[in-house]
């Protein structure tokens, strides 16, 4: 009978384990799948361009690695460990006091203690926590930068300073685990003092009794040895729980990040030819990339007819891509309007504005992929519409020679093509898009003169009918303009044709166009 009942006790208890534990995985891993969505599509997708002007590489990446490790797998066990523990403690407690009722008179003052002690841990445990995580920040952004320039480091023969800064920045991540392994140390003195209080009031109330049974005093002493070991890891569960939900509240903090635009506005859909023209006016534009910063486009207006070829100059900081981006909706205008084509740009959707619009930037971006993955990332275009537009680029018979042609494989950011190359591939993939409005920010600045002339002729020839913007520091790439821009401190200086600014010898056009050799 006796065997049949610890079978179904023990049947029970399996059962129960097997369905607290699947409901448990099921939830956690349910509300981590729902918050790293909201982390990724809020951080690399939603936010604004100010967040990743503010925020270290190393942090966000802290919070992609550590954070989300901990909604996966430390959340979960921390808390079904807490609640095995606390129903171990009350069990035991009820035991005790079941067996020896004037136990509860000496549970009362030492769970004070208890409580107290467990309130001094966890706030200091809370912030030591912090601590290392935010001292684990510049780890990663130290590596990921020393990666990244390892080329630079192994030329200037920087290697040591590197690694004696890298070794720095990991001793003072020790320093700041080292007190939390003291805290642990010290809670766990304390703890060990109470659960010895627990297990001396216990025997000794139980031996006090008039007629004590003496089966029943075995089972409270025997539930007394235990509750040290609970009430340890109760505390460090409840510690670990609150200091790890911190994992949470950051993923959380990185959902009510500023977004930008909507990606697409139902409302207002441009015509599928626009922008047909390419004329862009400013009105009275100011931008700022901080509310607590100067602004860097102050009062802006200028009107830029169809098929227009624009320079534009300035020195270092004078806003020249400042300008460009504003035109992307990559830092949004404090005041004023951008009209392309008689369509106000704030009204669109990002997609629908930024799809019109093309720019081959000074740093050409590639992704890890085929060639024909990076030319064409939407999969619009026929193979032969792309190897038209490679060819135009002049990069058809080096592609040729390449194993799987269009299929080959780039590395990471097309480390496997020199800068130039990498140039003409945004080059063609500029060209396959066929937009209205084209803009260069010192889309040469980086490559040789080979190079330059090649790209300087494909614009020329196949792009005659569009709006051209070129930002430009070699003032010999912009003197075929049909007007140049000078900006200074954000404002315009300048708007006349490169003829009338040349004639005019007290211009700022004139004296960079003297520094750089083109007047006498």
């Amino acid at each position: 009978m006796y065997l049949c009942i610890y079978g179904v006790l023990g049947l029970g208890q399996a059962v129960s384990v097997f369905v607290s534990s699947i409901v448990l995985y099921l939830g956690t891993l349910n509300g981590a799948n729902i918050l790293h969505n909201v982390l990724l599509f809020n951080t690399i997708r939603g936010s604004s361009n100010l967040f990743f002007d503010i925020t270290p590489a190393g942090r966000i990446m802290n919070t992609f690695s550590k954070d989300v490790d901990a909604l996966d797998s430390v959340l979960p066990e921390n808390m079904k460990s807490l609640l095995t523990t606390s129903l171990s403690v009350l069990a035991t407690l009820f035991v005790i006091s079941f067996n020896t009722p004037i136990f509860i008179i000496c549970a009362i003052p030492l769970g004070i203690i208890y409580y107290i002690v467990q309130r001094l841990y966890i706030a200091s445990s809370r912030q030591l926590k912090r601590l290392q995580s935010m001292s684990r920040a510049p780890i990663y952004s130290h590596f990921s930068e020393s990666l990244a320039g390892t080329s630079s480091i192994r030329a200037y023969g920087l290697e040591d300073k590197f690694i004696c800064e890298n070794e720095q920045k990991v001793y003072e991540n020790q320093r700041c685990h080292y007190p939390n392994i003291i805290s642990n140390r010290w809670l766990g003195v304390r703890l060990e003092m109470i659960g010895n209080l627990v297990i001396f009031f216990a025997a000794i109330l139980a031996v006090r009794q008039e007629k004590p049974n003496a089966s029943l005093v075995g089972l409270s002493i025997t539930y007394a040895l235990q509750i040290t070991q609970h009430l340890n890891w109760l505390v460090r569960m409840m510690c670990d729980l609150e200091t790890n939900i911190v994992s949470v509240e950051r993923i959380k903090e990185y959902g009510d990040l500023p977004q930008e635009a909507s990606w697409e506005d139902p409302k207002m859909t441009p015509s599928p030819d626009w922008p047909e023209n390419g004329s862009i006016e400013f009105n009275n534009c100011w931008v700022r990339y901080r509310p607590n910063l100067k602004p860097v486009l102050k009062g802006l207006s200028i009107s830029i007819k169809g098929g227009e070829k624009i320079g534009v100059v300035g020195r270092t900081g004078e806003g020249k891509s400042s300008f460009a981006l504003t035109l992307f909706r990559i830092v949004e205008l404090e005041d004023g309007k951008i009209i392309v084509d008689d369509i106000d740009i704030a009204t669109l959707g990002l997609y629908d504005l930024r799809s019109r619009l093309t720019i081959i930037p000074q740093d050409p971006v590639l992704f890890s992929g085929t060639l024909r993955m990076n030319l064409d990332p939407y999969n619009k275009y026929t193979d032969k519409e792309i190897w038209k537009a490679v060819e135009n680029a002049h990069m058809k018979c080096f592609i040729k020679s390449l194993d799987s042609d269009l299929y080959y494989k780039l590395q990471e950011g097309g480390k496997n093509f020199s800068v130039g190359q990498r140039q003409l591939i945004c080059l063609a993939r500029a060209l396959l898009r066929r937009s209205k409005v084209l803009i260069l920010d010192e889309a040469t600045a980086s490559v040789d003169l080979k190079t330059d002339d090649l790209i300087q002729k494909t614009i020329k020839t196949k792009f005659q009918n569009c709006t051209i913007i070129k930002i430009a520091h070699r003032l010999n790439t912009i003197m075929d303009s049909n007007r140049i821009l000078v900006l200074e401190g954000g404002s315009v200086v300048d708007f006349d044709t490169p003829s009338a600014l040349l004639s005019n010898k007290n211009s700022i056009f004139y004296n960079m166009a003297r520094h750089s050799g083109l007047v006498k």
